[in-house]
């Protein structure tokens, strides 16, 4: 019984809008700091653009963009991900199922249908985000990011989110944390990257890398504007 319920479209609407009211319920009660401090007025120039973070760190990205900031994340299609889905849509971003891999599955997960969209909804004037981990290696960045950047010409900005107080899931291969209200937040975003039209296999390796270095110095960096020193590569923000 408990399975069936489980399973259950409505179950997850329900688990999903709870989802996104604790969320919001945590973002409002952090003392956000933003790095760089007016990046509100430079990014607004840069539009659409695309936004990476690293898994496990996407809880609180719903929160980056404002409020006249159009935006759709990927989201794979996974049961925990559906959740994830409704409660991003709950909180105002729009959706694109499926994720990449690097295995031979790429087509039954949906990878090449949501690439094509999200270059599309670039070309349409729409910010994207995504993780930029392969699937299930945490805080190595994949081809795909990079690829999209490619092929639909706009700049990759990495973002980091820390908060002061959460707790770290040890037991997922993410090392995903649950934000806690009533603490302080640090939201860092790192320097664009371009990927040129042109570019050949070594080039998108260059920028795949570059994605993850920076990545990971703004993830240290909010560490850091929360009072806690880094970690190793493999803990959660």
């Amino acid at each position: 019984m408990w399975r069936k319920i489980r399973t259950s479209d409505a179950f997850r609407r329900i688990l999903g809008r709870s989802v996104a009211s604790y969320l919001r319920l945590v973002w409002n009660t952090q003392r956000v700091t933003i790095e760089p401090a007016d990046l509100y007025e430079w990014i607004d120039g840069e539009l659409p653009l695309i936004l990476t973070f690293w898994h496990g760190q996407h809880f609180l990205a719903p929160f980056v963009p404002k409020s006249h900031h159009r935006a759709k994340v990927m989201i794979s299609r996974s049961y925990d991900a559906d959740v994830n889905a409704v409660a991003a849509e709950a909180l105002g971003i729009g959706t694109i199922r499926g994720s990449g891999t690097h295995r031979k599955n790429f087509h039954e997960k949906g990878g090449v249908a949501a690439t094509r969209q999200m270059i599309e909804t670039l070309e349409q004037g729409i910010n994207v985000a995504m993780t930029a981990d392969v699937p299930k290696i945490s805080r190595r960045a994949g081809l795909g990011i990079v690829s999209i950047a490619k092929h639909s010409g706009r700049p990759i900005y990495p973002v980091a989110i820390a908060t002061s107080r959460r707790m770290v899931m040890k037991r997922s291969w993410d090392k995903s944390s649950l934000h806690l209200p009533f603490g302080r937040a640090a939201l860092v975003a790192g320097k664009p990257i371009i990927v040129e039209a042109g570019a050949d296999d070594a080039a998108l390796e260059r920028a795949r890398k570059q994605v993850e270095d920076e990545l990971n110095r703004v993830t240290a960096r909010a560490e850091e504007l929360v009072g806690r020193a880094a970690k190793a590569a493999g803990d959660g923000i």
